[in-house]
């Protein structure tokens, strides 16, 4: 098997993770703030990675400092700017424009780093981002704030794909991981403390759903991501993880027994399209 498809195979189950992690999120929040859940994911994949790969910690230099703190940021603000955007637009609208970072990373690529977009490119990305849209949108409805603060998360988590890409190739994926955990953890605790709301620990489900975010849905998956983008491209990373939305749909129906609809289907079917798409054409470097 080559590393390309090692790579693809790890990004799908990224995607399997955080799929699940739409059903933990939902039990977290009848315990706690969306902005202490952030504190407390980032924290303990911070702590985790330490604990779990502390002989990878020799290979922390200043670059990967640097690197791994620009990923950080742009890693927690996404996170938060999807959380205050959820304040003021609708889940479905706001599940949607989040994903719209499987047009923006390609955008960029082409924009700022002068890759070339080629027709199957340019056909997945679209076939993604529409699949989404037909399983999460009911009514777009009017512009709000709430929407653009979303598009705002979009970009942030597209900078985070394309950085990643562009970092990882020099530096230790676990080193460069562990100092993004850790600048994310400290965004999250800086801004928890400034907010300062009151928050009661003594809930065992929601701590558990917690540490689920913390240790499979931020640790390992992240971890995972960073790895297989060594070998894949970011357009790939971000259609491949669009499939996010499919694993939701079927853990949601097992776990929550919510309903799939008709067009839930023809949605995860076009997602599936796109994935297919990006995974069939040749990788090349000058391709993003």
């Amino acid at each position: 098997m080559s590393n390309r498809r090692k790579g693809q195979l790890g990004l799908i189950m990224v995607a399997i993770i955080w799929g699940s992690g739409f059903v933990m999120s939902s039990v977290a929040l009848d315990y706690f703030s969306p902005i202490h859940i952030l504190a407390m994911r980032f924290t303990i994949a911070f702590v985790s990675m330490v604990i779990f790969f502390r002989q990878q910690l020799k290979w922390i230099n200043k670059a990967t400092l640097i690197r791994g703190s620009v990923l950080g940021v742009f890693l927690y603000l996404a996170f938060y700017f999807q959380t205050i955007g959820l304040v003021y637009t609708t889940p479905s609208k706001n599940a949607f424009l989040t994903a719209f970072n499987v047009v923006l990373v390609p955008l960029i690529g082409a924009t700022f780093l002068k890759k070339k977009l080629s027709p199957m490119t340019i056909f997945g990305s679209l076939s993604a981002i529409v699949g989404v849209g037909i399983m999460s949108l009911d009514n777009f409805g009017q512009i709000n704030i709430g929407d653009i603060l979303t598009l705002v998360c979009a970009l942030f988590f597209a900078l985070q794909i394309v950085y990643t890409s562009q970092y990882v190739s020099n530096e230790n994926p676990f080193a460069l991981n562990t100092v993004q955990m850790g600048v994310a953890s400290l965004c999250g605790i800086v801004i928890a403390l400034v907010q300062n709301q009151p928050m009661d620990l003594m809930h065992t489900r929601g701590i558990m759903a917690v540490i689920y975010l913390g240790l499979a849905s931020t640790m390992f998956a992240f971890l995972i991501q960073t790895i297989a983008q060594r070998y894949t491209t970011e357009t790939e990373t971000v259609i491949i993880l669009s499939m996010e939305a499919v694993f939701g749909m079927l853990f949601s129906a097992v776990i929550l027994n919510e309903e799939i609809t008709l067009r839930m289907l023809i949605g995860a079917v076009l997602i599936l399209l796109g994935v297919l798409t990006v995974q069939m054409q040749p990788k090349t470097k000058s391709e993003i």
